[in-house]
Protein backbone atom coordinates (compact mmCIF):
# COMPACT_ATOMS: atom_id res chain seq x y z
CA UNK A 1 0.00 0.00 0.00
CA UNK A 2 2.83 2.52 0.48
CA UNK A 3 3.35 2.88 -3.05
CA UNK A 4 -0.08 3.77 -3.44
CA UNK A 5 0.28 6.53 -0.86
CA UNK A 6 2.84 8.15 -1.99
CA UNK A 7 1.48 8.23 -5.56
CA UNK A 8 -2.10 9.69 -3.99
CA UNK A 9 0.06 12.03 -1.77
CA UNK A 10 1.83 13.46 -5.23
CA UNK A 11 -1.58 13.58 -7.60
CA UNK A 12 -2.69 15.87 -4.54
CA UNK A 13 -0.31 18.27 -4.39
CA UNK A 14 -0.62 19.37 -7.72
CA UNK A 15 -4.43 19.16 -7.18
CA UNK A 16 -3.74 21.47 -4.45
CA UNK A 17 -1.50 23.65 -6.42
CA UNK A 18 -4.51 23.95 -8.97
CA UNK A 19 -7.03 24.94 -6.21
CA UNK A 20 -5.06 27.50 -4.45
CA UNK A 21 -4.48 29.11 -7.78
CA UNK A 22 -8.96 28.95 -8.46
CA UNK A 23 -9.43 30.26 -4.91
CA UNK A 24 -7.46 33.57 -5.92
CA UNK A 25 -9.96 34.01 -8.69
CA UNK A 26 -13.81 32.73 -7.61
CA UNK A 27 -15.94 33.05 -4.42
CA UNK A 28 -15.16 29.40 -3.73
CA UNK A 29 -19.37 30.12 -1.62
CA UNK A 30 -21.07 30.37 -4.99
CA UNK A 31 -19.27 28.73 -7.67
CA UNK A 32 -21.08 25.97 -8.99
CA UNK A 33 -19.34 22.79 -10.33
CA UNK A 34 -20.88 23.07 -13.65
CA UNK A 35 -19.40 26.26 -14.75
CA UNK A 36 -16.77 26.78 -17.35
CA UNK A 37 -13.39 27.18 -16.16
CA UNK A 38 -12.24 30.60 -16.83
CA UNK A 39 -8.67 32.41 -17.12
CA UNK A 40 -8.37 35.48 -15.38
CA UNK A 41 -4.50 36.42 -16.28
CA UNK A 42 -2.12 36.06 -19.32
CA UNK A 43 0.62 36.39 -18.05
CA UNK A 44 0.48 33.01 -15.42
CA UNK A 45 2.34 29.43 -16.92
CA UNK A 46 0.81 26.13 -15.83
CA UNK A 47 3.56 23.92 -14.86
CA UNK A 48 4.18 20.62 -16.02
CA UNK A 49 4.09 17.05 -14.72
CA UNK A 50 7.35 15.60 -14.62
CA UNK A 51 7.79 12.12 -13.50
CA UNK A 52 10.92 11.69 -14.11
CA UNK A 53 12.71 14.24 -13.03
CA UNK A 54 16.78 14.90 -14.54
CA UNK A 55 19.44 16.46 -14.03
CA UNK A 56 22.88 16.89 -15.24
CA UNK A 57 26.31 15.80 -13.22
CA UNK A 58 28.21 18.43 -15.11
CA UNK A 59 28.46 20.67 -17.45
CA UNK A 60 29.97 19.05 -20.40
CA UNK A 61 33.40 20.18 -22.09
CA UNK A 62 33.81 19.64 -25.95
CA UNK A 63 36.55 18.50 -26.68
CA UNK A 64 38.33 17.23 -30.57
CA UNK A 65 38.95 13.47 -30.97
CA UNK A 66 40.99 11.27 -32.98
CA UNK A 67 37.45 10.34 -35.29
CA UNK A 68 37.62 13.40 -36.20
CA UNK A 69 34.88 14.80 -34.11
CA UNK A 70 34.36 17.13 -31.46
CA UNK A 71 33.08 15.43 -28.30
CA UNK A 72 30.77 16.11 -25.48
CA UNK A 73 30.72 13.57 -22.88
CA UNK A 74 28.31 14.23 -19.85
CA UNK A 75 25.63 12.36 -17.29
CA UNK A 76 22.33 12.57 -17.03
CA UNK A 77 21.11 11.96 -13.75
CA UNK A 78 16.87 10.77 -13.50
CA UNK A 79 15.08 10.48 -10.39
CA UNK A 80 11.72 8.70 -10.93
CA UNK A 81 9.65 10.42 -8.27
CA UNK A 82 6.78 8.35 -8.75
CA UNK A 83 5.48 5.23 -6.49
CA UNK A 84 5.53 2.87 -9.38
CA UNK A 85 7.68 1.75 -12.00
CA UNK A 86 8.39 4.31 -15.59
CA UNK A 87 10.11 2.84 -18.53
CA UNK A 88 12.16 5.11 -20.66
CA UNK A 89 11.18 5.06 -24.61
CA UNK A 90 13.08 7.74 -25.79
CA UNK A 91 15.31 10.67 -25.08
CA UNK A 92 16.84 13.03 -27.10
CA UNK A 93 19.35 15.88 -26.89
CA UNK A 94 19.04 19.11 -29.30
CA UNK A 95 20.44 22.13 -29.51
CA UNK A 96 17.87 24.63 -30.12
CA UNK A 97 16.03 22.91 -33.10
CA UNK A 98 18.68 20.96 -34.12
CA UNK A 99 18.64 17.05 -33.07
CA UNK A 100 22.32 16.39 -32.02
CA UNK A 101 21.44 12.50 -29.99
CA UNK A 102 18.29 10.37 -29.93
CA UNK A 103 18.70 6.91 -27.78
CA UNK A 104 15.83 4.94 -28.10
CA UNK A 105 14.41 1.16 -26.80
CA UNK A 106 17.70 -0.99 -26.42
CA UNK A 107 20.28 1.34 -27.28
CA UNK A 108 18.98 3.88 -24.85
CA UNK A 109 19.18 0.62 -22.28
CA UNK A 110 23.09 0.42 -23.49
CA UNK A 111 23.90 3.60 -22.09
CA UNK A 112 21.29 3.32 -18.90
CA UNK A 113 22.37 2.12 -15.37
CA UNK A 114 20.10 2.28 -12.24
CA UNK A 115 22.27 3.26 -9.63
CA UNK A 116 22.55 0.48 -6.84
CA UNK A 117 21.48 -2.26 -9.01
CA UNK A 118 24.83 -3.09 -10.83
CA UNK A 119 25.75 -3.19 -14.47
CA UNK A 120 22.67 -4.49 -15.92
CA UNK A 121 21.51 -2.10 -18.78
CA UNK A 122 17.91 -0.51 -18.51
CA UNK A 123 15.33 1.44 -19.52
CA UNK A 124 13.52 1.28 -16.06
CA UNK A 125 12.87 3.28 -12.81
CA UNK A 126 11.43 1.76 -9.94
CA UNK A 127 9.54 3.83 -7.20
CA UNK A 128 11.67 6.34 -6.11
CA UNK A 129 14.95 4.73 -8.38
CA UNK A 130 17.61 6.90 -9.30
CA UNK A 131 19.48 5.87 -12.66
CA UNK A 132 22.53 7.55 -14.64
CA UNK A 133 22.29 7.83 -18.70
CA UNK A 134 25.90 8.36 -20.12
CA UNK A 135 25.52 10.52 -22.98
CA UNK A 136 28.53 11.08 -25.65
CA UNK A 137 27.06 13.77 -28.09
CA UNK A 138 29.48 13.87 -31.00
CA UNK A 139 29.41 16.77 -33.82
CA UNK A 140 31.44 16.87 -36.84
CA UNK A 141 34.47 18.94 -36.23
CA UNK A 142 33.89 21.32 -39.40
CA UNK A 143 30.41 22.34 -37.45
CA UNK A 144 29.91 24.75 -34.58
CA UNK A 145 30.05 23.13 -31.04
CA UNK A 146 26.33 23.93 -29.56
CA UNK A 147 26.57 26.36 -26.53
CA UNK A 148 22.90 24.96 -25.33
CA UNK A 149 21.71 21.69 -24.81
CA UNK A 150 17.92 20.50 -24.04
CA UNK A 151 16.95 17.08 -23.39
CA UNK A 152 13.41 15.70 -24.50
CA UNK A 153 12.66 12.44 -22.02
CA UNK A 154 9.78 9.83 -23.79
CA UNK A 155 8.61 7.85 -20.44
CA UNK A 156 5.66 5.07 -20.18
CA UNK A 157 3.93 4.92 -16.88
CA UNK A 158 3.05 1.39 -15.19
CA UNK A 159 -0.32 3.35 -13.20
CA UNK A 160 -1.54 6.08 -15.56
CA UNK A 161 -3.53 8.75 -13.98
CA UNK A 162 -5.02 10.98 -16.64
CA UNK A 163 -5.23 13.58 -17.19
CA UNK A 164 -2.38 14.81 -14.96
CA UNK A 165 0.03 11.53 -15.79
CA UNK A 166 -1.11 9.81 -18.95
CA UNK A 167 0.34 6.42 -19.92
CA UNK A 168 2.57 8.11 -21.91
CA UNK A 169 4.09 11.55 -21.28
CA UNK A 170 6.86 13.57 -23.00
CA UNK A 171 9.22 15.68 -20.38
CA UNK A 172 11.25 18.38 -21.50
CA UNK A 173 14.09 18.33 -18.96
CA UNK A 174 17.42 19.55 -17.71
CA UNK A 175 18.47 22.26 -19.95
CA UNK A 176 22.68 22.97 -19.72
CA UNK A 177 24.96 25.78 -21.11
CA UNK A 178 27.88 23.66 -22.44
CA UNK A 179 30.99 24.75 -20.63
CA UNK A 180 33.58 27.03 -22.05
CA UNK A 181 36.36 25.07 -20.36
CA UNK A 182 39.36 24.60 -22.74
CA UNK A 183 40.92 20.80 -22.51
CA UNK A 184 44.39 21.19 -21.51
CA UNK A 185 46.72 20.78 -24.38
CA UNK A 186 49.88 18.46 -22.70
CA UNK A 187 52.89 15.87 -23.75
CA UNK A 188 52.34 11.92 -23.03
CA UNK A 189 52.96 10.68 -20.06
CA UNK A 190 54.87 7.60 -21.72
CA UNK A 191 57.33 7.19 -24.65
CA UNK A 192 57.35 4.63 -27.24
CA UNK A 193 55.46 2.83 -29.46
CA UNK A 194 52.31 0.99 -29.42
CA UNK A 195 50.22 2.28 -26.11
CA UNK A 196 46.77 0.94 -26.21
CA UNK A 197 43.90 3.01 -24.70
CA UNK A 198 42.62 0.21 -22.63
CA UNK A 199 39.44 2.32 -20.97
CA UNK A 200 38.99 5.74 -21.45
CA UNK A 201 36.32 7.59 -23.15
CA UNK A 202 33.92 7.63 -24.55
CA UNK A 203 32.16 4.11 -24.96
CA UNK A 204 30.59 2.24 -21.55
CA UNK A 205 34.16 2.06 -20.38
CA UNK A 206 34.34 1.15 -16.20
CA UNK A 207 35.67 4.13 -16.11
CA UNK A 208 32.55 5.99 -17.80
CA UNK A 209 30.88 4.68 -15.82
CA UNK A 210 32.48 5.35 -12.51
CA UNK A 211 30.42 7.55 -10.24
CA UNK A 212 31.58 7.85 -7.18
CA UNK A 213 29.58 8.61 -4.07
CA UNK A 214 31.30 11.22 -1.78
CA UNK A 215 30.51 13.92 0.33
CA UNK A 216 27.10 13.79 -0.55
CA UNK A 217 27.30 13.98 -4.05
CA UNK A 218 28.00 12.03 -7.03
CA UNK A 219 31.56 12.70 -8.93
CA UNK A 220 32.43 11.07 -12.34
CA UNK A 221 36.39 11.91 -12.33
CA UNK A 222 37.14 8.98 -14.49
CA UNK A 223 35.14 10.62 -16.94
CA UNK A 224 38.31 10.44 -19.42
CA UNK A 225 40.62 8.34 -17.67
CA UNK A 226 43.11 5.79 -19.16
CA UNK A 227 44.42 3.12 -18.84
CA UNK A 228 47.47 2.21 -20.80
CA UNK A 229 49.16 -1.15 -21.63
CA UNK A 230 52.06 -1.47 -24.17
CA UNK A 231 51.19 -4.22 -26.76
CA UNK A 232 54.53 -6.28 -27.71
CA UNK A 233 55.46 -6.92 -31.45
CA UNK A 234 53.29 -10.03 -31.30
CA UNK A 235 50.26 -8.28 -29.91
CA UNK A 236 50.53 -9.50 -26.65
CA UNK A 237 51.06 -7.61 -23.07
CA UNK A 238 53.27 -10.42 -20.80
CA UNK A 239 55.07 -13.66 -21.47
CA UNK A 240 55.30 -16.40 -18.70
CA UNK A 241 53.65 -16.06 -15.75
CA UNK A 242 50.61 -13.69 -15.72
CA UNK A 243 51.08 -13.20 -12.48
CA UNK A 244 54.17 -12.07 -11.92
CA UNK A 245 54.44 -7.92 -13.12
CA UNK A 246 57.58 -8.64 -13.97
CA UNK A 247 56.20 -10.24 -16.87
CA UNK A 248 54.65 -7.19 -18.63
CA UNK A 249 57.43 -5.81 -20.74
CA UNK A 250 56.39 -2.47 -20.00
CA UNK A 251 56.47 -2.98 -16.15
CA UNK A 252 58.79 -0.13 -14.94
CA UNK A 253 58.61 2.28 -17.85
CA UNK A 254 59.31 5.89 -17.37
CA UNK A 255 56.39 8.21 -16.63
CA UNK A 256 56.84 11.44 -17.71
CA UNK A 257 55.24 14.90 -16.46
CA UNK A 258 52.58 15.83 -18.95
CA UNK A 259 52.82 19.66 -18.48
CA UNK A 260 54.61 22.25 -16.21
CA UNK A 261 53.74 23.08 -12.70
CA UNK A 262 54.03 22.09 -9.25
CA UNK A 263 53.24 18.77 -7.16
CA UNK A 264 50.34 18.69 -5.02
CA UNK A 265 50.21 15.11 -4.07
CA UNK A 266 51.99 11.86 -3.81
CA UNK A 267 51.89 8.55 -2.31
CA UNK A 268 54.42 6.37 -2.54
CA UNK A 269 55.18 2.82 -0.49
CA UNK A 270 52.38 0.63 -1.06
CA UNK A 271 53.07 -3.08 -2.31
CA UNK A 272 52.70 -4.20 -6.41
CA UNK A 273 49.78 -6.44 -6.53
CA UNK A 274 49.47 -9.78 -7.51
CA UNK A 275 48.53 -9.42 -11.49
CA UNK A 276 45.66 -11.33 -12.94
CA UNK A 277 43.61 -10.96 -10.27
CA UNK A 278 41.60 -7.79 -8.47
CA UNK A 279 42.62 -7.09 -5.29
CA UNK A 280 40.03 -6.29 -2.14
CA UNK A 281 39.74 -5.04 0.82
CA UNK A 282 41.66 -1.38 -0.03
CA UNK A 283 40.89 1.61 1.83
CA UNK A 284 39.80 4.26 -0.11
CA UNK A 285 42.82 6.45 -0.37
CA UNK A 286 44.53 3.56 -1.65
CA UNK A 287 42.57 2.87 -4.47
CA UNK A 288 45.12 4.81 -6.80
CA UNK A 289 47.90 3.01 -5.59
CA UNK A 290 51.43 4.96 -5.19
CA UNK A 291 50.85 8.19 -7.38
CA UNK A 292 51.39 12.00 -8.23
CA UNK A 293 49.36 14.68 -8.13
CA UNK A 294 50.27 17.91 -10.59
CA UNK A 295 48.52 21.00 -10.96
CA UNK A 296 48.89 21.74 -14.41
CA UNK A 297 47.25 24.84 -14.30
CA UNK A 298 43.81 26.69 -15.43
CA UNK A 299 41.87 24.36 -12.71
CA UNK A 300 43.44 21.32 -14.22
CA UNK A 301 45.51 18.66 -11.92
CA UNK A 302 46.75 15.47 -13.69
CA UNK A 303 46.86 12.34 -11.72
CA UNK A 304 49.76 9.57 -12.19
CA UNK A 305 48.37 6.16 -11.05
CA UNK A 306 49.37 2.62 -9.96
CA UNK A 307 53.15 3.58 -9.74
CA UNK A 308 56.10 1.11 -9.23
CA UNK A 309 56.85 0.92 -5.74
CA UNK A 310 60.10 3.02 -4.86
CA UNK A 311 60.04 4.84 -8.06
CA UNK A 312 58.16 8.31 -7.24
CA UNK A 313 61.20 10.67 -7.83
CA UNK A 314 59.22 13.83 -6.93
CA UNK A 315 57.71 15.57 -3.65
CA UNK A 316 54.89 17.76 -2.71
CA UNK A 317 56.26 21.68 -4.01
CA UNK A 318 58.77 20.64 -6.61
CA UNK A 319 57.91 22.48 -9.78
CA UNK A 320 58.13 20.07 -12.97
CA UNK A 321 58.50 20.59 -16.41
CA UNK A 322 56.95 18.83 -19.39
CA UNK A 323 58.60 15.53 -20.28
CA UNK A 324 60.42 14.95 -16.77
CA UNK A 325 60.54 11.67 -15.59
CA UNK A 326 58.81 11.09 -11.91
CA UNK A 327 58.14 7.93 -11.30
CA UNK A 328 57.71 4.34 -13.29
CA UNK A 329 54.93 2.47 -14.48
CA UNK A 330 53.38 -0.45 -11.87
CA UNK A 331 50.89 -2.36 -10.36
CA UNK A 332 50.13 -0.79 -7.31
CA UNK A 333 46.53 0.28 -5.63
CA UNK A 334 43.16 -1.01 -7.68
CA UNK A 335 44.24 -2.82 -10.23
CA UNK A 336 44.81 -6.22 -12.25
CA UNK A 337 48.02 -5.59 -14.92
CA UNK A 338 50.34 -3.45 -14.43
CA UNK A 339 49.40 -0.23 -16.09
CA UNK A 340 49.82 3.47 -15.98
CA UNK A 341 46.38 5.31 -15.11
CA UNK A 342 46.25 8.60 -16.00
CA UNK A 343 43.59 11.57 -16.08
CA UNK A 344 42.72 15.45 -15.64
CA UNK A 345 40.47 16.10 -12.91
CA UNK A 346 38.89 19.59 -11.83
CA UNK A 347 40.33 19.49 -8.13
CA UNK A 348 43.60 17.94 -6.73
CA UNK A 349 41.07 14.96 -5.31
CA UNK A 350 41.71 11.59 -7.29
CA UNK A 351 38.07 10.50 -6.58
CA UNK A 352 36.10 13.37 -5.59
CA UNK A 353 36.50 15.19 -8.72
CA UNK A 354 35.30 15.70 -11.83
CA UNK A 355 36.83 14.29 -15.02
CA UNK A 356 37.77 17.08 -17.70
CA UNK A 357 39.11 16.27 -21.10
CA UNK A 358 42.92 17.03 -22.61
CA UNK A 359 44.48 16.76 -25.98
CA UNK A 360 47.63 15.26 -26.65
CA UNK A 361 49.84 18.39 -28.48
CA UNK A 362 51.23 15.23 -31.15
CA UNK A 363 50.85 11.84 -31.75
CA UNK A 364 51.30 9.19 -33.76
CA UNK A 365 47.59 7.23 -33.94
CA UNK A 366 49.15 3.59 -34.80
CA UNK A 367 45.59 1.66 -34.97
CA UNK A 368 42.94 0.72 -32.98
CA UNK A 369 41.55 -2.43 -31.52
CA UNK A 370 38.83 -4.32 -33.03
CA UNK A 371 36.13 -4.23 -29.78
CA UNK A 372 36.20 -3.65 -26.64
CA UNK A 373 35.67 -7.97 -25.93
CA UNK A 374 39.09 -7.88 -27.09
CA UNK A 375 40.56 -6.53 -24.26
CA UNK A 376 39.55 -10.11 -21.47
CA UNK A 377 41.49 -11.72 -24.41
CA UNK A 378 44.19 -9.70 -23.97
CA UNK A 379 44.46 -10.01 -20.47
CA UNK A 380 44.54 -13.97 -20.70
CA UNK A 381 47.43 -13.71 -23.10
CA UNK A 382 46.08 -13.51 -26.73
CA UNK A 383 47.20 -11.21 -28.80
CA UNK A 384 45.17 -7.87 -29.48
CA UNK A 385 42.85 -8.26 -32.65
CA UNK A 386 43.08 -4.95 -34.55
CA UNK A 387 41.11 -3.48 -37.05
CA UNK A 388 42.16 -4.32 -40.02
CA UNK A 389 43.23 -1.62 -43.13
CA UNK A 390 43.59 0.89 -40.73
CA UNK A 391 46.75 3.88 -41.66
CA UNK A 392 48.69 5.08 -39.00
CA UNK A 393 48.44 8.66 -39.01
CA UNK A 394 49.53 11.72 -37.00
CA UNK A 395 47.41 13.67 -34.91
CA UNK A 396 47.60 17.38 -33.56
CA UNK A 397 46.15 17.97 -29.89
CA UNK A 398 43.23 15.57 -30.16
CA UNK A 399 42.18 13.11 -27.39
CA UNK A 400 42.10 9.55 -28.01
CA UNK A 401 39.12 7.65 -27.44
CA UNK A 402 39.30 3.98 -26.28
CA UNK A 403 40.64 1.00 -28.03
CA UNK A 404 43.14 3.75 -30.31
CA UNK A 405 46.76 2.31 -30.28
CA UNK A 406 49.46 5.07 -30.36
CA UNK A 407 53.20 5.93 -30.68
CA UNK A 408 54.92 8.61 -28.12
CA UNK A 409 57.54 10.67 -28.61
CA UNK A 410 58.52 11.81 -24.88
CA UNK A 411 61.89 10.79 -24.74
Amino acid sequence: MKPVVRTAIAVAGVAALCAGCASSTTDTATSSSSAAPTTTTATAEVGAATPVLASVVAAPVPVAATDGKVHLAYELQLVNAMGFDVTLTSLAVKAGDQSLLTLTGDQLAYWTRALGAGQTPTTKLGPGQSGIVWLDVAVDGSTPVPTELTHTLDVTLAKPMPPLLPATMTEDVAHVTVSDHRPAVISPPLDGPMWLDGNSCCDMTAHRMAMNPLNGQLWAAERFAIDYLQLSPDGTVFKGDRSRPESYPYFGANIHAVADGPVVGVMDGLPEQVAGQSPTGLPLDQYGGNHVVQDIGDGNYAFYAHLKTGSVKVKPGDQLTSGQVIANLGNTGNTDAPHLHFHVMSTPDPLRSNGLPFVFASFELDGMMASMDGLDSLLQGQPAPMKPGFTPRDETETSPLTLDVMTYGNG
